[in-house]
């Protein structure tokens, strides 16, 4: 009986030639072509394969339920404590759920490559999601508590703004690395797609490092000298290191799995590298650490230590930015007069001027009426 479900279950393979009718010499295209067995499945050397692994449902399953149910209570945080930008978290989540979805899918569906290329880009751009939130959260809790200081000579509002950008610059090389190593791409092209988003990896990495002297900087300073504990609109402020702390384990977490992506794919697909080719590395090393993230921050919510209007950023209308910039250029303006003529030379009579108050008669008065 065993022996005749092992039969069963072979499958059929057979040599294909790949080259393509133009001739381009792009890599290795001869490979073997396999029937599917049950759920679509094939040998991972096959080119009808679009996974490294046999791809498991129940787990699939499992770790799509834990997401929506924690992309759910961000949803629910971020209209209790009225934090808008979270939205960017909550993005994360929904990303990492719905690749999980189409995981699940693919798992019972093996030959649909739309699947396969959709789970791969969500699951590796999601956690640029939540590093950017935490760009976002650290920059409010430096203003919230710190307001009038520079952190590292960056004001607060500026933190958020040059992370973020920074994020969306390794979101996009990410991207493109990414969508270049789908399943139905040549070697070649996948190599290189590989190599891209390892670089992609390494600027994120970089950026976390920087950002991580930025939060030490803070906490060095909040601990020698602490913070008001009421805000200017006299509220009572909340604790600050709860979060901070939050936010350093949440970086962690990601660096934990930028540390396996890099394992990952830094020593190539192949039979010598058995990262790829084992499904529960990418639970462990990947979807445990941002489930646990988003744990950490749903526990330790922003919206609760930022509390009340003064934990956000001041938003001026455009007619507000407008004069202001004006007003900035007359002062830059009169700061290039000012150097050009100093105030000692402008306060002396140009010749022939009559510097004393002079009475005026009514002769004068006519003379120059005439």
């Amino acid at each position: 009986m065993v022996y005749q479900l092992l039969v069963a279950s072979v499958v059929q393979l057979v040599t294909r030639d790949d080259d393509d009718d133009a001739g381009d010499n792009d890599g290795p295209r001869d490979c073997i072509t396999a029937t599917p067995g049950p759920n679509g499945n094939v040998p991972t050397y096959a080119c009808n394969s679009y996974y490294n692994f046999d791809p498991q449902f129940a787990p699939a399953v499992a770790v799509a339920v834990l997401f929506g149910v924690l992309t759910g209570a961000h949803i629910v945080e971020a209209i209790i404590f009225r934090k808008r930008y979270m939205w960017v978290l909550i993005m994360g989540g929904i990303w990492e759920t719905v690749a999980f979805i189409l995981h699940s899918l693919g798992a019972r569906n093996q030959q649909n490559v739309g699947y396969a290329t959709a789970w791969q880009i969500l699951f590796l751009l999601a956690p640029l999601w939540i590093n950017a939130s935490v760009y976002m959260t650290f920059a409010r809790l430096s203003w919230f508590f710190l307001p009038d200081q520079r952190i590292g000579g960056i004001k607060p509002a500026s933190i958020a703004k040059y992370f973020v950008w920074a994020d969306v610059l390794t979101f996009l090389v990410q991207g493109v690395g990414g969508t270049m190593a789908s399943p139905t791409a040549s070697p070649n092209i996948i190599k290189i797609g590989l190599d891209i988003y390892l670089s992609g990896m390494g600027l994120q990495q970089f950026f976390i490092m920087l950002f991580l002297v930025l939060m030490v900087i803070f906490h060095r300073r909040a601990q020698a000298s602490p913070p008001e504990v009421v805000s200017e609109t006299g509220e009572k402020k909340p604790g600050w290191k709860p979060l901070l702390i939050a936010l350093y384990v949440v970086l962690a977490l990601i660096t934990i799995r930028n540390m396996y992506r890099i394992a990952e794919f830094a020593g190539g697909i192949t039979p010598s590298n058995p990262v790829p080719s084992h499904e529960e590395y990418s639970y462990s090393l990947d979807c445990f650490p941002m489930m646990l993230a988003l744990l950490i921050l749903a526990i330790w919510h922003p919206g609760r230590t930022l509390v009340g209007p003064a934990s956000e950023f001041p938003h001026k209308s455009r007619v507000e930015k407008k004069r202001e910039k004006q007003e900035r250029k007359a002062a830059k303006k009169q700061a290039k007069f000012d150097k050009k003529w100093p105030k000692s030379s402008q306060d002396a009579p140009l010749p022939g001027h009559i510097d004393e108050p002079v009475e005026l008669t009514r002769y004068h008065y006519d003379t120059l009426a005439r």
